[in-house]
């Protein structure tokens, strides 16, 4: 007689997911050969290892683009494939949304959208596209092998060799996350190529991950988006910087950290090797980095300021450089970049000192967010990087120069700044009374808020009038005073009584340029260590070779 236990398992199948697997690529024998699908017969294979509702994960981040792929999914029969679940980093090409039209798709789970964020807004009205969830990096990674595993991965790499190991050079990105998740759960992974070789100059994905190769009719996409051209960078900027390295990064002993990208972060990279230089700091801040090989960073990293840079991804025109200065980027024997968007993430979560950030909107209390009326961006990897990870046990001068109560389990703090100009492009304000990514959540059907940083994570706030100091306010009321006072000619700064400025900065809430030893009239382009790409050309030996459109020669 069974048991009870034998009952329940008798009949039931434990291979449902590989069988599935091994019938679609049984059917897909037709348009293959080994493990090789032509160029020309994409689109029919992909008819074929696809299928209704399937989960798909398309490579899709700030920089390399699964574009072959992404471009072959738009062109299937509708009839064949749909309703598919389309789980994307960045939702930055024009097919991308073209398969929701089209009825090849209809739920998204994303992180960022970039420029099709104003498109995402008007097809979530329109009912063309259902949203699952706004993600961070880290956590849309990590539902992969939760509740979001996908049935099938489009990915991108250099080069495959017979065997189908992936190359993927400076830009190996989310690649092994997406690659792992569908892999070892049974789903069919296929990875466009640039060029099959004989032999790689590195492998960073196993051919026994990889169920099919097909050589793309031209390279993916890849995009400059961390290059900033010195030439744009305006003296509020600098002046911002200024108050920066002096308010903060010197103040704290900042010595690991994330910049995001802009203008603002980029004048700091380009005022380490003059104005650092002139206050004594070099060998004592910004020594470890997580960020992408940003040229404007070429200056400090030459007169000695950077020790290691870990990567989430490359640049275009840098590899020749990073290449080269193996001491402080990763790089394999090969001597490309070995980037990794995952463990990059994890880094500038759990082990910098710093996040500092920029956003298009920020309230009373701090909260902030990309997200604005009519356009869904979504905010990429801010939130992982910009909260005080709860889980941090190691400590550094700066996470306990955050220690503000004199208790035995006081613990430190992960610095969180916003670098923002009082008012963007346009004339429209930055700090508002109310975030718009309130009524954006409520017309997208969202079950929270997308709010990029929660103001209790934010430490320090930068603008052109100052460094609002939150960190040590004592009240809710204290840190919505110091914002205030730094908010200039906004809603919320229009707030704020001047006669509490006086006390705010007795109290060092609040530090104006002059409180630091600042003069405005110090701000000049003058004190940038290159202000032009050529400029960063010439410091970097003429190993960087940037893009045809930064060259002014």
């Amino acid at each position: 007689m069974q048991s009870s236990k034998e009952s329940m398992s008798a009949g039931r199948s434990w291979t449902r997911r590989r069988d599935e697997k091994a019938r679609r690529l049984q059917n897909a024998q037709r348009f293959t050969v080994g493990n090789r699908i032509p160029t020309n017969r994409i689109v029919e294979a992909l008819e074929v290892l696809l299928a209704p509702g399937d989960r798909v994960v398309l490579e899709g981040n700030n920089q390399k683009q699964a574009s072959f792929l992404s471009m072959a999914l738009s062109q299937v029969d509708a009839g064949k494939v749909n309703k598919l679940h389309m789980i994307m980093s960045s939702i930055s090409r024009r097919e991308h949304l073209d398969i929701f039209e089209k009825g090849i798709a209809e739920k998204i789970d994303f992180s960022y959208a970039g420029t099709q964020s104003l498109r995402v807004a008007q097809m979530l009205e329109d009912g063309i596209l259902k949203m699952g969830e706004i993600h961070t990096y880290l956590e849309l990674f990590g539902r992969l092998f939760i509740d979001l595993i996908p049935n099938v991965a489009l990915i991108a790499a250099d080069k495959a060799d017979d065997a189908g190991n992936l190359y993927t050079g400076p830009n190996t990105e989310e690649t092994p996350a997406i690659v792992e998740a569908t892999a070892f759960k049974d789903g069919i992974v296929i990875a466009q190529v640039n060029e099959l070789t004989d032999e790689l100059p590195r492998v960073d994905i196993p051919g026994s991950w990889i169920d099919f190769v097909v050589v793309a009719d031209k390279p993916y996409q890849l995009e400059a988006l961390f290059t900033r051209d010195p030439r744009h960078i305006t003296e509020l900027q600098i002046l911002m910087a200024m108050m920066t390295i002096r308010g903060i990064y010197e103040r704290h002993n900042v010595q690991s950290l994330n910049h995001g990208i802009g203008y603002n972060t980029s004048a700091i990279e380009l005022l380490l090797p003059t104005y650092g230089e002139q206050l004594g700091l070099r060998g004592k801040i910004c020594k470890y980095w997580a960020l992408n090989p940003h040229p404007t960073l070429i200056p400090a990293i030459e007169s000695g300021w950077v020790e290691s840079v870990h990567c989430f991804g490359g640049e275009v025109g840098m590899e020749q450089y990073v290449a080269a200065r193996p001491d402080v980027f990763f790089t394999g024997r090969d001597g490309s970049l070995r980037s990794n968007r995952a463990l990059s993430q994890v880094a500038g979560q759990y082990a910098v000192d710093l996040f500092i950030g920029s956003t298009l909107q920020m309230d009373g209390d701090g909260n902030s967010s990309t997200v604005t009326a009519g356009r869904l961006s979504g905010f990429g990897g801010a939130p992982n990087m910009g909260h005080d990870p709860r889980g941090r046990r190691h400590s550094t001068p700066a996470w306990l120069d955050m220690m503000t109560a004199d208790d035995p389990l006081a613990r430190g703090k992960k610095l969180v700044v916003q670098m923002v100009e009082t008012f963007q492009a346009g004339n429209a304000p930055v700090f508002v009374e109310s975030l718009d990514a309130i009524q954006v959540g409520r017309d997208a059907k969202l079950a929270t808020t997308p709010v990029m940083i929660y103001g209790d994570d934010v430490t320090h706030v930068v603008t052109e009038e100052g460094i609002a100091y939150l960190y040590k306010a004592q009240s809710l009321e204290e840190r919505r005073q110091a914002i205030a006072a730094i908010a200039g000619v906004t809603p919320i700064g229009l707030q704020h009584d001047p006669r509490l400025t006086e006390s705010l900065r007795r109290d060092g809430l609040v530090a104006l340029p002059e409180d630091l030893g600042i003069r405005r009239t110090e701000a000049r382009r003058s004190l940038l260590a290159a202000k032009s790409v050529d400029d960063l050309v010439e410091w970097s030996g003429g190993l960087y070779q940037p893009p045809a459109k930064f060259r002014s020669w």
